[in-house]
């Protein structure tokens, strides 16, 4: 499966992964959102999540929500 990355542009920190690259499935209350990257079936995802629990978040209800933290200065 591959899985499409997303960022929030109501919540700069707020991020997304979805099954679909559109997506269409993701919360409206934190949009718009705007594609940022892919992930391939041959490719761990970034952010420390394990693609497990992404898939199975994108086969419940199409995506799963994440925060990153601000770098630090």
């Amino acid at each position: 499966m591959r899985i499409f990355i997303f960022k929030s542009q109501a919540n700069s920190a707020l991020r997304a992964f979805a099954g679909e690259p559109g997506g269409q499935k993701l919360p409206a209350q934190f949009a718009p959102w705007h594609a940022i990257g892919v992930i391939r079936d041959d490719k761990a995802p970034p952010f420390n999540v394990k693609r497990e629990v992404i898939e199975k978040a994108i086969a419940g209800p199409g995506y799963q929500l994440f925060k990153v933290k601000p770098k630090a200065v």
